[in-house]
């Protein structure tokens, strides 16, 4: 199957503004691409790109003072099967675990594990090792947390997301990945795109859509505790330790987000004649 996928923002700002982007497909879905993924501005201006420590693309672009309009339109190939569930994959002991995993077991910006390891300990220490422990962790926060566009706030971190029990879907994937790292398990927040594909179409209007990988069984397996079910149709952008690894943008001086429109809908081929 083919997914179109694209962006458009705009950014009203007072003065010559430099922002990062991290809106560009993943590198380990690039060659699914049948469209690039280019960002094009409006105005036209400057864009250098350059790859960060987690290895995502990220570009560079000094906005003008005034409106800009940042904008993408591609279409990428898709095997059209769900998330996989791997019931009987195993956990590490953490001295087994490879070096480059390790950063996911600590404390990061939004995940807090000082404040939710005595927590998390008391609510999973009792279930079983492996994916049935991620999964509960899943199922927990899946429950515990009212979503809703409106409890949006970009300073809210795991902690508080227990505490207040209300968020979006990157307060879901922060609180999980906290629980999950309190529990010795290696997870990583993920950002991307996820549409309606294979769901019945929600009311609200497309947005980018968080996720989180752990690590188990020797390979990182896709959870969402947003959504709770396995899903198709998820196109990775991003992977980091938390959200302020991986925002899709970064102003660095005043601005205002103007406009806001994102789309990840499932190409329809007309039968042959």
């Amino acid at each position: 199957m083919q997914i179109r996928i694209g962006f458009e923002l705009v950014y009203e700002c007072p003065q010559p503004t430099p922002i990062i982007l991290t809106l560009n497909v993943h590198f380990s879905r690039v060659a699914d691409l049948v469209m690039p993924d280019h960002i094009i501005t409006s105005p036209t201006t400057p864009i250098r790109g350059y790859r960060d420590g987690f290895g995502n693309w990220c570009s560079r672009i000094v906005a003008p003072q005034g409106i800009v309009r940042i904008s993408s339109d591609a279409r990428i190939n898709d095997s059209g099967l769900p998330d996989t569930i791997a019931p009987y994959a195993t956990q590490h002991a953490v001295d087994e675990l490879p070096a480059e995993t390790l950063v996911y077991l600590l404390g990061s910006r939004y995940c807090e594990t000082d404040r939710l390891s005595e927590t998390a300990w008391a609510l999973f220490g009792q279930t079983p090792l492996g994916w049935a422990r991620v999964q509960a962790i899943c199922d927990y926060v899946h429950n515990h947390i009212s979503f809703g566009y409106q409890h949006a706030r970009m300073t809210r971190t795991a902690f508080e997301t227990f505490k207040e029990r209300k968020g979006v879907c990157r307060d879901y994937a922060h609180l999980a990945i906290t629980f999950c790292r309190c529990m010795n398990i290696p997870a990583r927040y993920c950002s991307g795109y996820l549409g309606d594909i294979g769901v019945p179409p929600s009311a609200d209007p497309m947005d980018f859509s968080a996720w989180f990988e752990a690590y188990l069984g020797g390979r990182w397996y896709v959870f969402d505790p947003r959504h709770n079910m396995p899903r198709i149709g998820r196109v990775l952008i991003a992977q980091g330790r938390d959200d302020a690894d991986v925002p899709l943008s970064n102003a660095f001086g005043p601005n205002v987000l103007k406009g806001f429109k994102v789309w990840t809908d499932e190409v329809k081929h007309s039968p042959d004649p």
